[in-house]
């Protein structure tokens, strides 16, 4: 997850990109350190990511400002559908979270007191839906999904607040979200609803969820609209999913800068993949 791009000053209060999760997606005017080769451009389109912006990590590549790819993952084969809303569409990846019902046990490390009760939050939001999965968070043994921090000021006009990926290919969510504990992210008092949509949109991600607005990341983040096609994975509408455009969805690129949770199309996408 990523701020949207910074004023000269000022941060545009709007300008937070969940990712999720939230980055602008507009193209970064300065060079990233690490060039991304073509072939691993083509590896990120042809699974139906965005190619702005890639950025190498560590771990692999980030893509669409908060999702993390790893070499392996790109080297999937891709042919399993994603989930359509109308033209501001939800999305599933080609892996879900399988063994169901199972409980996700989530620890937090190193992180304050805001990131612990931010986690909290978002467990309880996805608990009260009653889905097939649920979530714990624990403070020792082993956990499915761990939140630990980085520190990482601004750069090229954004910040990333927070980052995960996508389930495995053995049906497990994905094991690590990261949470930026520098002072230009949260700010020194963080707001514990903003931290909790925030990790709540990054769970989302790790069991399976793409933005929202993945056809037009303009409806959340402004600018140009950005369509990146089928990506050869497919699109299957969501049964009962009402043909409208999904406002202040918690997976949309761009968050609204503060406290967001489940709107009810959101509801009917979770339920149609994990009731």
């Amino acid at each position: 997850m990523k701020k949207q791009k910074f004023a000269v000053i000022a941060c545009l209060a709007a300008g937070f990109l969940f990712a999720s999760c939230n980055k602008n997606d507009k193209q970064q005017e300065a060079a990233t350190p690490d060039q991304v080769s073509a072939d691993v451009l083509a590896q990120i389109k042809a699974n139906g990511f965005s190619t702005d912006n890639v950025r190498k990590t560590d771990e692999g590549y980030l893509v669409e400002g908060d999702i993390l790819l790893s070499a392996e993952r790109l080297q999937e084969k891709v042919g399993s559908p994603k989930l359509r809303i109308a033209n501001d569409e939800q999305y599933r990846t080609n892996n879900l979270v399988r063994a169901l019902p199972r409980v996700i046990k989530v620890k937090v490390t190193g992180l304050g007191s805001a990131f612990i009760a931010g986690t909290d939050t978002a467990i309880a939001r996805y608990n009260r839906l009653g889905l097939r999965i649920t979530f714990q968070r624990i403070t020792s043994g082993t956990a499915n999904i761990t939140l630990q921090g980085f520190n990482e000021g601004p750069s090229g006009g954004y910040i990333t607040l927070g980052s995960s990926g996508f389930p495995t290919s053995s049906g497990n969510p994905y094991s690590t979200i990261k949470m930026n504990t520098n002072s230009a992210a949260y700010g020194s008092n963080p707001d514990v609803l903003y931290v909790g949509s925030v990790i709540q949109h990054e769970i989302g991600h790790c069991i399976g969820m793409r933005h929202t607005d993945y056809y037009n990341r303009a409806y959340s983040c402004g600018g140009s609209a950005i369509n990146e096609g089928d990506g050869g994975v497919g699109a299957v509408l969501i049964p009962g999913t009402p043909s409208t455009a999904n406002a202040n969805s918690w997976m949309l690129a761009c968050s609204n800068g503060g406290n967001r949770t489940f709107n009810a199309n959101d509801i009917i996408a979770l339920n149609y993949l994990y009731k």
